[in-house]
């Protein structure tokens, strides 16, 4: 019965959503209280239901009800705990329950946080995530449904793709969704927004939280997957430009965009219609993501399915939504403004830079990612486009944004100058004009332009803070005074970018000093890298939970001295039939060594893969600090409760 009435809550929360797209839009176009409130009810209601089938479908995996179809396909009695209950959302008709869950929660926090917001506005704003939530309901009930029965139900289930049984897919797809679901509150705003036919600093400066809150949840998200893509896949790297790579990081470019145009809008009434077209986009692109991994269209170990007419609604629902936006956007932008006039050389022309930059960008991968399924869908052959063209066009395209994200932040609002920004940068640029003599040294160009980048935008971020606290020309009390009281978007945003620093600097080295020996080793046999010996001492036959390996044990020396010991492994899932890699790596702050097995030959011996990556663990250090800079943003009072922040009255004094 708990498939049941996890079905049963589905079909409720369906009930509800289109109660509250449709009263609460009516009641705030003719100004009635009553279905105006019904929208915060609603949400309310949406989440708790939806939070009930998500329980029952997560009861049906741990204890192997084998008799939900979605369980004896994607699950097995031997598989540990954490994957039974993370296998909810390994498979498409869970995922898509997950992603519900958190559309549903961010409905509940506008309706729970959003006291700030004007009754009639909150209302179409929860009326417009309802249109969203009503869809992807009907698209689970109606072609997705997980609580599907299976009868006779199998004796065991056919168990989940073993690459997808690890800790950091465990944990990957829920901050994932959390940024992908999170840009529908921005997008809700937008079209809000248009509805009432007015975007003001009020308007920016609530969709700035929301925006920061899911922009944190996209870059955990995608770092989580790209490490895992690096120890699990075996192959020494961290991202490929795949498809549904490319997907989750498209969102994120024009999210990073969203967050930066807000801040013209909010501070100087700049840019409004830009922000309000950039918050469509952000989450058009998450739902373009939705389609690429669900419709059939790709062949990933991220894909969730291959089945055509699931591809077709969630095609439908792109266009209604995008095309629906987009048009109201075409009618209303006219009637928003021009905002406030600036030079280009100030703040808003530095953040204007930004958006063009992201947004190029995020145009080009988008090209890059769609021209290959435009070619296959007219039958004009297939071609596949890598990392060549991604690295020949995305990477010229952002250095100007790297250049500009030093400078940005010392220009005035209004009316900027460049020299004397330039002339405060002093210590950025002999740190950049440091880090690429080192690099010259080596001889490597590109590594050169990349780690000047790195010390450029690092710090150029310090500076800045030294700028707001007056460093060197006050005295130490008065700097701590100005530290305590500086606001925390303020070191927020100046770690953020920090962050962005170091993985500029982690992908630079690992990309250019990366050293890589394929070979093959009987016990006994010694090979070098990087100054490193490693020594081939045999392998063993293991048993895991639920799967066989060959693990092999490789002593690490320097200098002739035991630095370590690494224990690859070839594993076999008797369950599924599929062999993995699984990756021994020996981190340190400055590089990784990474050693990968593979099969065995009685003459030759086994063969083995090395890999020295300088940096490379700064990338996840990196997006850590980024995702923390947003985190510290969002405890700002002011964006955190979206209102001015109160200033402090001081006593009078005698």
């Amino acid at each position: 019965m708990t498939a049941e009435l996890g079905h049963f809550a589905l079909a409720l929360a369906l009930g509800l959503a289109l109660l509250q797209a449709a009263l609460p839009l009516y009641g705030a176009s003719r100004g009635r209280p009553a279905l105006m409130d019904l929208a915060r009810h609603t949400a309310l209601g949406q989440f708790v239901l939806t939070a009930i089938a998500f329980a029952a479908l997560a009861r049906a995996y741990v204890v192997s009800d084998f008799s939900v179809a979605a369980v004896a396909q994607n699950s097995h009695s031997l598989k540990p705990l954490l994957y039974r209950l993370t296998g909810v959302w390994g498979n498409h008709e869970g995922s898509l329950l997950l992603w519900l869950l958190i559309l549903t929660l961010f409905g509940a926090m506008v309706a729970v946080f959003g006291g700030s917001l004007r009754k009639t506005f909150q209302a179409r704003v929860l009326a417009v995530q309802a249109m969203i939530g009503a869809g992807f309901l009907a698209f689970t009930l109606f072609t997705s449904n997980p609580f599907q029965r299976v009868w006779p139900p199998p004796l065991d289930g056919a168990g989940l793709n073993p690459l997808l049984q690890d800790p950091g897919l465990a944990f990957h797809p829920p901050l994932l969704y959390f940024g992908y679901v999170g840009l529908s509150v921005a997008f809700s705003f937008a079209v809000a927004a248009l509805i009432e036919g007015k975007v003001d600093r009020a308007w920016a400066r609530w969709v700035r939280p929301w925006t920061l809150a899911a922009w944190a949840g996209l870059t955990a998200g995608i770092a989580l997957g790209s490490w895992w893509a690096y120890y699990e896949l075996g192959w020494g790297g961290f991202w490929f430009w795949d498809p549904v790579e490319n997907a989750s990081f498209m969102p994120w470019l024009a999210a990073t965009a969203l967050l930066h145009s807000a801040i013209a809008a909010e501070r100087r009434e700049a840019l409004r219609s830009w922000t309000v077209l950039l918050a469509i986009l952000a989450f058009s692109l998450s739902l373009l993501g939705a389609f690429l991994v669900r419709s059939g269209v790709l062949t990933s170990v991220h894909a969730f399915a291959t089945d055509p007419e699931r591809g077709v609604f969630i095609l439908l629902l792109l266009g209604i939504a995008t095309g629906g936006a987009l048009a109201l956007y075409a009618w209303r932008a006219p009637t928003l403004g021009k905002g406030a006039p600036f030079r280009p050389v100030s703040r808003e022309g530095a953040l204007l830079l930004n958006n063009l930059v992201l947004v190029t960008a995020c145009a080009t991968v988008l090209l890059g990612t769609l021209y290959p399924l435009f070619l296959d869908a007219l039958d004009a052959g297939k071609v596949s486009v890598g990392p060549p063209y991604f690295t020949a066009t995305f990477v010229p395209l952002v250095a100007p944004a790297l250049v500009a994200m030093a400078i940005g932040p010392m220009l005035a609002w209004k009316r900027g100058d460049v020299a004397g920004a330039l002339g405060r940068l002093w210590l950025a640029a002999l740190g950049a004009a440091l880090a690429a003599g080192a690099a010259f040294a080596y001889g490597e160009t590109l590594a050169a332009l990349g780690l000047a980048a790195a010390a450029w935008i690092g710090l150029g971020a310090l500076v800045e803070w030294g700028e707001r606290l007056r460093v060197g020309r006050t005295p130490a009390g008065e700097v701590w005074r100005r530290a305590r009281s500086m606001p925390r978007a303020a070191w927020g945003g100046g770690l953020a970018h920090l962050g962005v620093a170091v993985v500029v600097a982690g992908i630079t080295a690992s990309q250019c000093f990366q050293s890589e020996l394929i070979l093959a080793m009987k016990p006994g046999d010694s090979a070098r890298i990087a100054g490193y010996t490693i020594r081939y001492d045999g392998s063993a036959r293991v048993e895991g939970p639920n799967y066989r390996a060959d693990r092999a044990t490789l002593s690490v020396l320097r200098d002739g001295a035991p630095a370590a010991v690494l224990a690859p492994e070839r594993r076999f899932y008797p369950v599924e039939r599929q062999h993995t890699t699984e990756a021994a790596i020996r981190t340190t702050v400055l590089a990784d060594l990474y050693a990968v097995i593979g099969e065995e030959d009685p003459q030759a011996g086994r063969t083995v893969r090395l890999y020295h990556n300088p940096l490379v663990p700064w990338i996840w250090i990196g997006a850590i600090v980024m995702a923390l800079g947003a985190l510290i943003s969002l405890s700002d009072r002011r964006l955190r409760l979206a209102v001015p922040v109160r200033r402090r009255r001081h006593p009078a004094t005698a």
